[in-house]
């Protein structure tokens, strides 16, 4: 039986629980039976694997290869995995690079086997790598079963952080952000961006962010997120105003009837 995350609470009140257990849970959580068995069975074979045959025919590598990137959904999906692997992330033109889900570049990024001399599933710290962050993306699963808010601040917690980290240009680190579902769902709701801001032209959508950004945090930029702090403000907004916008959501009749039947149960 696979160990369900406890959430005491939805909101920012649940999260500042859920960061305080985050790592005993994240442990039992990992040590669950069917986690163990899948993550034991890459680790011992995936340095087998030198192509992307291989690693499409092995149906328990590919759940964890894709699993460890929130693409768990695709696993039937072996056309375009193929696609995705075979054409690898260094040509502007693949596929990779074209898909607007950024999840499917960093797949390609980390299973990118047309280097013979360097071969990814072969390198010393690869499978503990994967591993760990297919335990990461599980976890995160299993608390979208119960919050999906919460999800996706455990989600933006460890990509955003990442992203904010890397070398990259401050409009190449946004458009990374405009391509991650739940990076953009943070950023849309803190920053209180209207449902119909996505199908805006892409480039205004870059200024918007880093306009709104300034606006709300003091600064347009994604580099920023490496402060825990500036980490926290950005959750703790996205909590704030999506519980906001789910009560003004709940009919009037629904709550009446809840505070009803909470009097009737007093």
């Amino acid at each position: 039986m696979t160990y369900q995350p406890v959430l005491v609470s939805s909101g920012y009140a649940g999260w500042t629980f859920l960061q305080k257990t985050l790592q005993k849970q994240m442990a039992a959580f990992a040590a669950s039976p069917q986690i163990e068995r899948d993550t034991a069975y890459f680790t011992a074979n995936i340095n087998k694997v030198t192509s992307v045959d291989q690693l499409l025919s092995d149906r328990r590598l590919l759940k964890v290869a894709l699993g460890a990137f929130g693409l768990d959904d695709q696993i039937n999906s072996k056309a375009l995995i193929r696609q995705v692997l075979t054409q690898g992330p260094s040509d502007s033109n693949a596929l990779a690079n074209k898909l607007t889900d950024k999840r499917y570049l960093a797949l390609a990024q980390a299973f990118d086997f047309s280097n013979s001399d360097k071969v990814p599933t072969q390198q010393p710290a690869f499978s503990s790598k994967i591993v760990a962050a297919f335990e990461g993306s599980q976890f995160q699963a299993a608390v979208g079963q119960q919050d999906s808010d919460l999800q996706l601040a455990l989600n933006a917690q460890g990509a955003l952080s990442g992203l904010a980290a890397t070398n990259s240009s401050e409009p190449t680190k946004w458009y990374n952000v405009m391509g991650s579902p739940s990076m953009r769902k943070i950023f849309e709701t803190a920053l209180g961006l209207p449902s119909g801001f996505v199908s805006i032209n892409i480039d205004q959508q870059l200024s918007v962010f880093q306009q709104k950004s300034a606006e709300v945090f003091g600064d347009g930029s994604v580099s920023q997120f490496t402060d825990p702090a500036k980490m926290n403000q950005l959750i703790k907004l996205f909590l704030v105003r999506s519980s906001a916008s789910t009560a003004q959501s709940t009919p009037a009749s629904s709550i009446a009837l809840q505070l009803l039947q909470g009097t009737g149960s007093g």
